[in-house]
């Protein structure tokens, strides 16, 4: 049930073009109560832009547990609170979820303000299909695991999204080649709706040159665009299988779950038992 307590928005904004800000976006950031902002100063300067002023509170990763209780008193308490992020929609590889969590838990409102997400204004543009797709936010930092969970998604047939830091493209476009073979179609667009706005497309091999003699595809913030895997053969379509046997792998030993799932679905044992074994090492580079 609703209580009757002020409203949590989520306010999407700009990414880069300041002119992506929507009407609606601009009346609530200038009635309500705080604005809980990523990072203040920023904020501060993005709404003195559109000539608003607002009441602001920082709630980013390190303080959003803490500062969560305090804000939905104040909803409680009857105050409208707007929830953004540095540019972007909220939640989206940002801040946001511990409060958003915890606004819902409590029955207060929350309402969504659609506006600019780099993943998708990416996807749009990519030149890839849009029917299925998976968002894979950023990669892990360390190689090891990076790679570790590539491999993991290597078989994945959606469209795969990442995020990605300037400083690491070309590490990450080399172990994506390495992961998914250096074919693979996709997409690296960097610095969206901003004035160098540039979209590289082309395979992953070509991808990995440009990104060693094109000093510009290192600059910004980018957004990676990844064909899915076209399956060959039934085995090749094993990772549709990944969340049930990494399920499985919490009750099961692998040899046990490889000869149960060969059986059930036809698939090679070996296969199931390769793809297992590479479940289980990802779970556990990321525990």
């Amino acid at each position: 049930m609703i209580t009757v307590a002020g409203t949590l928005y989520i306010v999407a904004t700009p990414i880069g073009n300041l002119g992506d800000i929507t009407e609606r976006a601009r009346q609530v950031l200038g009635r309500v109560s705080v604005v809980a902002a990523e990072d203040t100063r920023h904020t501060g300067q993005l709404l003195a832009q559109y000539g608003l002023s607002a009441a602001l509170v920082a709630v980013h990763d390190h303080n959003e547990a803490d500062r969560a209780d305090h804000i939905v008193a104040r909803l409680l308490a009857g105050d409208d609170v707007a929830l953004v992020s540095d540019a972007g929609t909220p939640l989206v590889s940002d801040p946001g979820y511990r409060l958003v969590s915890a606004a819902a838990n409590a029955g207060i409102q929350i309402v969504p303000l659609p506006g600019p997400c780099a993943a998708i204004a990416a996807l749009c543009v990519a030149g890839l299909p849009t029917d299925r797709f998976v968002f894979e936010g950023f990669l892990p930092q360390k190689a090891a695991a990076r790679r570790s969970r590539l491999a993991v998604l290597a078989l994945e047939s959606r469209t795969l999204v990442f995020y990605e830091s300037p400083h690491r493209i070309k590490e990450t476009l080399t172990d994506l080649a390495a992961a998914f073979g250096d074919k693979r179609d996709a997409v690296v667009a960097r610095e969206l709706t901003k004035l160098h706005e540039t979209v590289y497309r082309s395979t992953l091999a070509d991808l990995v040159e440009q990104a060693k003699t094109d000093a510009n595809l290192s600059r910004g913030e980018c957004v990676l665009v990844v064909a899915g895997h076209v399956a060959e053969s039934p085995d090749d379509d094993i990772a549709r299988y990944d969340s049930a046997l990494s399920r499985l792998l919490e009750h099961s030993p692998v040899s046990v779950i490889a000869d149960s799932v060969a059986e059930i679905t036809g698939l090679r044992r070996n296969a199931v038992y390769e793809r297992l074994l590479l479940l289980r090492k990802a779970r556990d580079e990321l525990a």
